[in-house]
């Protein structure tokens, strides 16, 4: 066995441009097949990592991977806004043990800015179920203070005490900075490789102050020139028979049409013949002043073709009055504040118009994890405030249900690839056959069985097999540890170096018995013609 061995690796080494080539094609093939299994299952780690601790995420009612993706992984814009005595009252329910408010809507300089409270940093967990950890300073207490992830300190270039100033507005989309209200960074968060690194962290009482900011500071006034103001309305009047003139007399004359028709003026239906006696009016003009005169008292409406009694007309008359009482006390209703116990008549919340007593989310932790599901129930058909609240892994499952479709298209590539480069090899053992018969006739000559020629060949397959696989998986290792950094700089996402896992080893055990198996192809020829053909003198 070991002299096959021997003359497998001799007959290799020979053809080592064709044995180079063969072995990069596998390899490549390789290379695609594991690398993207790997970093499927990095990226999956990476998601199911960002968030551990939360049984429950709550906002606004909307799409169960829209609020997971805004709150969590910092993706695209929430569905809407959830008011905070919602999260308070349900702070106070008996399956719930925390409550943590996430608050989004504006940025800083391309990174988003959260609102939430301190009990943010001991309360969510990732990966491992790591805790958050300073790198530097403290937690954001006062309403002029931020906490900042590591990728905006690298990128930023800031430190404990740097002043920063928040724009109004999701990143790159931002409308108006907050000069009134600026903060100074107190606190770096260290590295973990979640969009917490990449997000600025205030308190909510940093949020109000700055739109509180926002809304006194003074309007910038312009006072015009007293000998400006003649010009400027001559030059707003449109010339005579414009376009614009025209438009403005139109306008004019609508406007000097009444809506409501003088008192006295009988109603009938459009297209209908007025009641006999009524004189003809022209719209806009004023009836006679016989028949501008208001009719007797307990006179009914009368319609054309009918004479309801005086009773009748009054039951009406007051049903509508009623309709229309019921309907002014409910829109005064809709129209007051909610009250709230946590703040006084007077506070400053009742004139704010920022929507301040308004967040984007909150996570909630049950005291028992089977509670959470109850807890979700009620939430979702809460008829108080429409709100969806979300599992997080479940949301996670969700989302790699909707993207199976295209991991199982980059699988079926990949195995493509493969089926391409043993397709590949077949052909270049089965091309060399040509310039080895005299090779296999000799050995064939010297004693060599059917089965020494049959294992060689099939030995030189399976060597050609085992090689590419070995380069392909050092391939896709050197490729994760040279891109590592720059994926988790652009796209967030840790690919941990990890060990193959059983789905890999099966590709690699796939590929492995598929060359072995493709060499039988040529070991089935070279073993019919070759003392024949490889003896001939034209061989």
């Amino acid at each position: 066995m070991m002299l096959i061995l021997r003359l497998a690796l001799a007959s290799l080494r020979s053809r080592l441009l064709t044995t180079a080539l063969t072995v990069a094609s596998i390899a490549l093939s390789v290379t695609l097949l594991v690398g993207i299994e790997t970093v499927r299952a990095g990226v999956r780690e990476s998601f199911a990592g960002t968030i551990r601790g939360v049984d429950l995420i709550v906002g606004a009612r909307g799409g169960t991977l829209q609020i997971l993706l805004s709150s969590v992984f910092g993706i695209g814009s929430p569905a809407g806004s959830v008011k905070l005595s919602t999260m308070e009252h349900w702070a106070e329910h008996p399956a719930v043990k925390w409550v943590v408010p996430y608050s989004l809507g504006d940025s800083h300089r391309g990174f988003r800015v959260v609102g939430t409270s301190t009990e943010f940093y001991e309360r969510y967990r990732y990966r491992q179920n790591n805790k958050i950890v300073f790198a530097a300073g403290r937690a954001a207490e006062a309403d002029s203070e931020v906490v900042i992830g590591s990728e905006v300190a690298e990128r930023l270039k800031y430190t404990v005490g740097t002043p920063v100033v928040v724009t109004h507005g999701l990143r790159d989309i931002g409308t108006s900075n907050h000069d009134a209200h600026p903060f100074h960074v107190v606190g770096v968060l260290q590295r973990t490789f979640t969009p917490i690194d990449r997000s600025v962290y205030v308190t909510l009482e940093g949020i109000e102050a700055m739109h509180e900011g926002t809304e006194t500071a003074p309007p910038r006034v312009i006072s015009p020139r007293p000998d400006s103001a003649p010009k400027r309305a001559a030059a707003s009047r449109p010339a005579p028979g414009s376009k614009e003139s025209i438009i403005e007399a139109n306008k004019r004359r609508a406007a000097a049409v009444p809506v409501a028709p003088p008192p006295g003026t009988p109603m009938a239906m459009p297209g209908a013949e007025p009641p006999p006696g009524t004189p003809m009016v022209m719209p806009g003009a004023s009836p006679p002043p016989a028949a501008a005169t208001a009719p007797a008292q307990g006179a009914p409406l009368v319609m054309p073709g009918a004479e309801p009694p005086p009773a009748v007309m009054e039951q009406v008359n007051k049903a509508a009055e009623a309709a229309r009482t019921a309907a002014a006390e409910r829109r005064q209703q809709a129209a007051k504040p909610a009250p709230t116990a946590a703040a006084p008549a007077d506070s400053a919340e009742e004139h704010h118009d920022h929507g301040d007593d308004q967040i984007t989310a909150f996570f909630v932790g049950t005291k028992n994890r089977f509670e959470a599901l109850m807890l979700q129930r009620e939430m979702n058909t809460d008829l108080v405030e429409p709100l969806t609240a979300i599992i997080p892994g479940v949301a996670l499952g969700e989302l790699w249900q909707n993207i199976g479709s295209a991991e199982v298209g980059l699988r079926v590539i990949a195995m493509f690839a493969v089926a391409i480069s043993i397709t590949g090899m077949l052909v270049a053992l089965y091309s060399s056959l040509e310039a080895r018969r005299r090779e296999m006739a000799i050995l064939r000559a010297i004693g060599a069985g059917p089965r020494t020629i049959i294992a060689l060949l099939v030995i030189e397959s399976t060597m050609l097999a085992i090689i590419g696989c070995v380069i392909g998986v050092a391939a896709v290792y050197a490729g994760l540890a040279l891109a590592q950094g720059p994926i988790e700089q652009r796209f967030g996402l840790h690919l941990a170096l990890r060990a193959l896992g059983q789905t890999e080893y099966i590709y690699l055990a796939i590929v492995i018995v598929s060359g072995m198996l493709i060499g039988f192809v040529p070991a089935w020829k070279a073993y019919r013609t070759t003392l024949v053909d490889g003896l001939s003198p034209r061989a």
